[in-house]
């Protein structure tokens, strides 16, 4: 049994005092053991839980998965303190710094009056804090880890700034249209395959760029109509005493324009 006082309320302080205790000797021999590897993925589906109960607007929901997040974030820092890296004041030092540099129009005296004004002078200070000098690195600074719709989608804004992109959503389109077919011929030789797969991705991300569309947020409403519709093609299925497995091609076919109908 640790030293630790039992109070009706915590705060930030305790859960950093909590964390500490979990990975010290005579704590948790499973928190002991962690690394940054292996919690890695633990970090990024927490992440994902909170953005769920973000999307739902469940508060109670929300704060309980921001914790998760948090507590991931406190278990990371906590490694790095054993290791005399960092501390979690470090971490909020240089946030909280960061903030302050990248809103000169708020702490500063740099005037900026609208939302396209903040996002132009967030990314020229972004580009000076980081020592990029090229487009090129900028580009390169994109996460890798991201998303790759959303990758793709922020180095192709990236790109834009330096002038390169199409004049409108048309030539964007028209890409598409040669991507696609350059896909085509890929699989009819069994060649290049992945890679003409890919030309075709990022070229739609650069289409749903034009329009203003989320490409991650369009693909998540396309599954879920395609699990809707699969849905109703299994139920008609059943109710014609017939698995989905035991139809042919064309009645599986018929199901699903009878299932887009409805």
């Amino acid at each position: 049994m640790v030293n630790f006082e039992l109070k009706p309320h915590y705060d930030y302080e305790d859960l950093l005092h909590v964390i500490h205790i979990l990975r010290s000797p005579g704590g948790c021999p499973w928190d002991q053991e962690q690394t940054h590897q292996s919690i890695r993925r633990e970090f990024l589906e927490e992440t994902y839980e909170a953005l769920e109960a973000i999307d739902r607007d469940d508060p109670v929901l929300m704060q309980e998965e921001l914790g998760d997040v948090l507590m991931q974030v406190v278990f990371h820092a906590d490694m790095e303190a054993d290791a005399g890296r960092f501390t979690m004041e470090d971490v909020c030092d240089g946030i909280v710094k960061k903030m302050i540099y990248r809103h000169p129009h708020v702490f500063g005296t740099v005037a900026a009056d609208t939302t396209e004004q903040v996002l132009v002078n967030w990314e020229a200070l972004k580009r000076e804090e980081k020592g990029q000098q090229t487009h090129a690195q900028a580009l390169d600074s994109v996460a890798r880890t991201l998303p790759q719709l959303w990758r793709a989608e922020k180095v192709q804004k990236k790109a834009a700034k330096a002038g390169f992109d199409w004049p409108d959503i048309y030539g964007a389109l028209d890409k598409l249209d040669e991507e696609t077919a350059e896909l085509r011929q890929a699989v009819v030789e069994e060649s290049n395959v992945s890679e003409e797969l890919g030309d075709v991705l990022f070229a739609a991300v650069k289409v749903g760029r034009f329009a203003g569309i989320d490409p991650e947020a369009a693909l998540y409403e396309t599954c879920e109509k395609f699990i809707r519709r699969f849905r109703l093609m299994e139920e008609k299925a059943a109710d014609r005493g017939t698995p989905l497995d035991k139809l042919s091609a064309a009645e599986l076919d018929q199901l699903w324009k009878e299932a887009k109908r409805s």
